[in-house]
């Protein structure tokens, strides 16, 4: 279970819609998504991933990846 700021979370929820993950988000509920295939998750994971974390952040890991190839 993640925690999403409010405003990040109908972020998460419309961007997952537009990728076909089905999801749930009502007023003042946690944003429910059903992630059945591990390329949903991935999916979920990278959607989270962009509104939480800072650009730094996101750089500094990509350039981890690239080490480990």
């Amino acid at each position: 279970m993640l925690e999403i700021d409010s405003a990040d979370r109908w972020q998460v929820y419309f961007r997952l819609c537009e990728l076909g993950i089905p999801c749930r988000c009502s007023s003042h509920q946690p944003l429910q998504v059903e992630a059945s295939t591990p390329q949903s998750a991935i999916q979920v994971w990278s959607v989270v991933m962009q509104v939480s974390k800072s650009r730094i952040e996101l750089a500094d890991w990509l350039d981890n990846c690239w080490l480990l190839v």
